[in-house]
């Protein structure tokens, strides 16, 4: 359709507190994988200007995320699920919001897996929009379907969703959140964190923070290989690669010494660019890397971590 008539079709959807997550899930499936494309399109769209901290399209963002948060029963961790900050970065003045959710653990409540993903980006700039698909409504999209698997597999551990805001800004929201404690520090015994995991030309997905970690290391090994996705150990400064270990918002975990998984794909041609768009990702990669990362974390919970 148009894009002007798409755009007012995903600000009605939005604003009518309608969930495109509310459908019966397939028994056979993990999650929604209509779903979860149909919320990275969506977050991509034109409508949410790019989601740049502290504009109207990261305010549309966050109502997005709490209004799926609510439709998929995650608990707020925080009153409304928000948790408000501020921050000047380049002499500029920034407020910006955290959301943040719960799912109560099944077995050990009192221990907690941050899954994490960032929803801002750089929004509209000389009169163009950074839709940022890939970066990184493909993190906050995979979210919605970690909660969707949880609702018929709850997780043993409790489980914070954290939705954070100005990544881009350097690496903002996760700072606050691990410098401004909600849960205590030594509770939290690992962040999954998911930042550009929707297209790989290669079919590659790489998970970083294993080196220093046998246990880790001996879980995403053990995973059980795919034939439609490669996933690779990588990127830690040990393999003539570029280092990921401060490429995203578990660089603020890893320096308070919280173990961490870091989900990405190499850069690719529309990284930070305005062809970052929703036309440009991989679904059968992007679906297929959602579930590995679901097979990991279920690992990780069924362990003694």
């Amino acid at each position: 359709m148009p894009k002007s008539i798409y755009c007012l079709f995903i600000y009605c959807l939005f604003f009518s507190g309608v969930s495109v997550a509310q459908g019966d899930l397939n028994t056979h499936e993990l999650f929604n994988e209509t779903s979860l494309l149909k919320h990275i399109q969506a977050l991509s769209s034109d409508a949410f200007e790019g989601r740049r901290t502290n504009t109207e399209g990261a305010i549309k963002a966050k109502k997005y995320i709490i209004n799926q948060f609510n439709a998929l029963h995650v608990l707020p961790l925080v009153k409304d699920y928000n948790q408000n900050f501020t921050f000047i970065n380049k002499r500029n003045y920034y407020k910006a919001t955290n959301v943040l959710g719960i799912i109560k653990g099944s077995e050990s409540s009192n221990k907690y897996i941050v899954l994490s993903a960032h929803y801002d980006h750089e929004g509209v700039q000389h009169d163009t929009i950074y839709n940022g698909a890939d970066d990184n409504a493909s993190g906050i999209s995979a979210l919605f379907s970690f909660a969707e698997y949880f609702i018929k597999n709850p997780p043993k551990h409790s489980v914070i969703l954290a939705a954070f805001d100005a990544e881009e800004l350097g690496l903002q929201g996760s700072k606050y959140f691990v410098n401004n404690p909600i849960v205590s520090k030594k509770d939290i015994i690992l962040n999954i964190n998911m930042d550009m995991i929707s297209r790989s030309e290669k079919d590659e997905l790489f998970v970083v923070g294993t080196a220093k970690n046998k246990q880790l290391k001996y879980i995403v090994s053990n995973i059980e290989e795919s034939k439609k996705i490669k996933l690779l150990t990588g990127h830690e400064g040990y393999d003539g690669l570029e280092n990921w270990t401060y490429a995203s918002d578990h660089a603020n975990f890893y320096k308070k010494d919280i173990p961490f998984l870091y989900f990405g794909v190499e850069d690719h041609k529309d990284y930070h660019e305005p062809t970052d768009d929703y036309e440009n990702i991989k679904p059968e990669f992007y679906i297929n890397a959602v579930k590995t990362i679901i097979s990991v974390f279920e690992k990780i919970d069924n362990s003694k971590f």
